[in-house]
C-alpha cells in the first residue's frame, strides 16, 4: 500500500521504534478498547440493563459482523487518498462509537454502534498493518512489525483498569463507556505525530506459475485455520468476565480477570513472534492454538480462582501472538502488494468471531452453562493447529 494515490511517498524514514509505537497505538485504541472493553463492560449490563445471554451474544456478533464487512470492503479496493487520513478518522470514529454506547440503553442502537465499531476496527487492523509493515520493511527492520500487535494486549490492561474505577455501581455501564471513549481518543492523538509521511516497500516481485499456485494453496489453508482461530478464542474473549461473576467462588477475581488478560497479550507477541522465527509461523501459530485451546478448557473446568486467572493468562498469552503470527504469515505469502491477503485474512478471522458469541449465547440459554461452548471452542482451536500445522 503506498502513501498516496499517486504512488510511495516521499520523505525519510522514520525511526523503527516510531513506527512500531505508531501501530501499537493504533490497535490500542480500535481493538484492544474498541473492540475489547466489551467483555469488562458486560457484566455492569446484563445488571443495569437486565441483558439477558442472547442479547449479549447477538451485541457481540453484530460487532464482528461489521469487522467482517469492514475486512471485506478493505479487500475489495484500497482507500482513495492518502491512507493516514483514513487512519486517523478511523481512530477517532472508533472512538465516537466505543463512548456513544454508554448514551443509551436501546438495543437497536448498540447493535448499530457495535457494528460500525467492528467495521472501524477492520479498516484500522488493516491500515495500521500494511502501513507500519511496508515501512518497517523499507528500512530493513522489517523484525519490528511483531511489536504493533502488542498494543492490543496494552489496550485491553488499560480499558481493564478504567473499567471498575469508572462505574458508579454494579450496574453502572455509561460510566465506563465514557471515560474508555474518552481514553481511546486520547490515545489516538500521538498516532498522526509517529505515522508522518516515509517511504515505503515496494510491492514484491512476481513469482513463476508454480510457486504463485504453492502460495496461493498455502495462504488459502492458512486463512481457514486462521478463521478456527477466530471462532476458537471468541468465546472465552467475550464471556469470561461474565462467567466469573455469575459465580459466587470466582467473583472476588472479577476485576483481575481481564486485567490478566491484558496483561499476558503485552508480551506474548514477542514470545510468538520468536517462536514463529524458530519454528516456522505455521508450527508457531498451532502450537499457540493448542495452548489457548487448554486455557479456554481451564476457564470451565479448572474450579477455582487461581485457575480461571490462569486461563485468562494463557487466553491473553495467546491470542495476540495468534493474530501476529496470522498476519505476517498472510504479508509472507503475498505476491505483489500484500494488503489484499491482509485484509482476506482479516474477513476469514471475522467470520469466525462473529459465529462464536451469538452461538455460545443460544448454547448457554439452553444449557444454563459456559460449558459446551467452551467445549466446542477448545476442540476447533485444536482443528486450526491441525491445519496450520500441515
Amino acid at each position: 500500500m503506498t502513501a498516496s494515490a499517486g504512488g510511495p511517498s516521499a520523505g525519510p524514514l522514520r525511526h523503527p521504534a516510531a513506527l512500531a509505537l505508531a501501530g501499537c497505538l493504533a490497535l490500542a485504541v480500535a481493538i484492544g478498547i474498541g473492540r475489547f472493553v466489551y467483555t469488562p463492560i458486560l457484566p455492569f449490563m446484563t445488571t443495569g440493563l437486565g441483558l439477558g445471554k442472547p442479547e449479549a451474544g447477538l451485541i457481540a456478533s453484530a460487532n464482528f459482523l461489521g469487522y467482517l464487512l469492514g475486512a471485506l470492503a478493505a479487500a475489495w479496493r484500497p482507500v482513495p487518498g492518502d491512507p493516514r487520513l483514513w487512519l486517523m478518522g478511523a481512530l477517532a470514529a472508533s472512538a465516537a462509537t466505543t463512548g456513544a454506547m454508554g448514551l443509551t440503553a436501546d438495543l437497536g442502537a448498540f447493535l448499530a454502534l457495535r457494528f460500525a465499531n467492528g467495521a472501524l476496527a477492520a479498516l484500522v487492523m488493516v491500515l495500521a498493518s500494511s502501513l507500519t509493515m511496508n515501512r518497517l520493511a523499507a528500512s530493513g527492520h522489517a523484525v519490528w512489525a511483531a511489536g504493533i500487535y502488542g498494543g492490543v494486549g496494552v489496550g485491553i490492561a488499560v480499558s481493564s483498569l478504567a473499567v471498575p474505577l469508572a462505574a458508579l455501581g454494579d450496574g453502572d455501564s455509561q460510566g465506563p463507556w465514557l471515560v474508555c471513549g474518552a481514553l481511546a481518543l486520547a490515545l489516538s492523538l500521538p498516532v498522526w505525530i509517529l505515522l508522518r509521511r516515509g517511504r515505503e516497500a515496494a510491492p514484491g516481485g512476481s513469482a513463476g506459475p508454480a510457486a504463485a499456485g504453492a502460495r496461493a494453496a498455502g495462504f488459502t489453508r492458512f486463512a481457514v485455520a486462521y478463521g478456527l482461530f477466530g471462532f476458537g478464542y471468541v468465546i472465552t474473549a467475550t464471556f469470561i468476565s461474565d462467567m466469573v461473576r455469575a459465580d459466587p467462588v470466582l467473583q472476588p477475581a472479577e476485576n483481575l480477570v481481564w486485567f490478566f488478560v491484558g496483561l499476558a497479550a503485552a508480551p506474548s507477541v514477542a514470545l510468538w513472534g520468536w517462536a514463529g522465527q524458530r519454528w516456522g509461523n505455521e508450527r508457531a501459530f498451532a502450537a499457540a492454538c493448542l495452548v489457548e485451546a487448554f486455557g479456554v478448557l481451564l476457564s470451565v473446568l479448572g474450579g477455582g480462582i487461581w485457575m480461571v486467572l490462569t486461563a485468562a493468562a494463557l487466553l491473553g498469552g495467546t491470542f495476540m501472538g495468534l493474530t501476529a503470527l496470522g498476519l505476517v504469515n498472510a504479508r509472507r505469502l503475498s505476491i505483489g502488494d500484500p494488503r489484499r491477503n491482509l485484509a482476506l485474512i482479516t474477513a476469514a478471522f471475522g467470520l469466525g468471531q462473529m459465529v462464536g458469541p451469538a452461538l455460545a449465547g443460544l448454547l448457554h440459554d439452553w444449557t444454563g452453562s459456559y460449558l459446551e461452548p467452551s467445549l466446542m471452542a477448545a476442540a476447533v482451536l485444536a482443528a486450526a493447529a491441525m491445519l496450520a500445522a500441515r
